[in-house]
């Protein structure tokens, strides 16, 4: 099952990787986990080419997230993780500031199944996300909930969330 898992994940980067080269934007993020460790984040994204629901108040639209995150150990070794997630993005209208909300459930791998005091059972992780913010000026801040969790697929599934200010620009 784990080398099927691996196989997945590899096939739906690699696809991935070829829509994110084309116009990525880059995001920088600290946060803290729910144990309050610290959690570092870099990440890159290609932004969906489809609106919907375009009106005067705002639309809908996203994003693919590539993101890799430094999970500062505290009583345990520190730990990696990797994600892919597309994120769905309401923004509102706006000339100079634009509001907005987000969400999304993706997939993650951590290097190791302990982070801190959670067990979290298999490298294998989903990744849901909630965030809000600003974009200006082809830039964004907000903040983000990143929750992750096996959906028990394996036990223990302890789950870890993160907590993070976010800095995304466009290049």
């Amino acid at each position: 099952m784990k080398p099927l898992i691996s196989l997945a994940l590899a096939s739906a980067l690699s696809l991935s990787l070829s829509s994110l080269a084309q116009a990525a934007d880059v995001t920088a993020a600290i946060g803290q986990s729910g144990d309050s460790e610290m959690v570092y984040r870099l990440g890159l994204q290609s932004n969906f080419e489809s609106r919907w629901w375009a009106s005067d108040t705002g639309h809908l639209s996203g994003y693919w997230d590539l993101g890799y995150t430094y999970w500062q150990g505290g009583s345990t070794a520190s730990n990696h993780s990797v994600s892919l997630a597309p994120v769905f993005v309401y923004e509102f209208a706006g000339n100079t500031l634009r509001p907005y909300i987000e969400a999304g459930i993706g997939v993650a791998l951590f290097s190791s199944t302990e982070l801190d005091k959670n067990r979290l059972g298999s490298s294998f992780q989903f990744e849901d996300r909630l965030g809000f913010g600003v974009r200006f000026s082809g830039q964004e801040i907000g903040l983000r909930a990143l929750h992750y969790s096996n959906a028990g697929i394996k036990q223990p599934n302890d789950g870890v969330e993160a907590y993070t200010l976010h800095y995304r620009t466009s290049f």
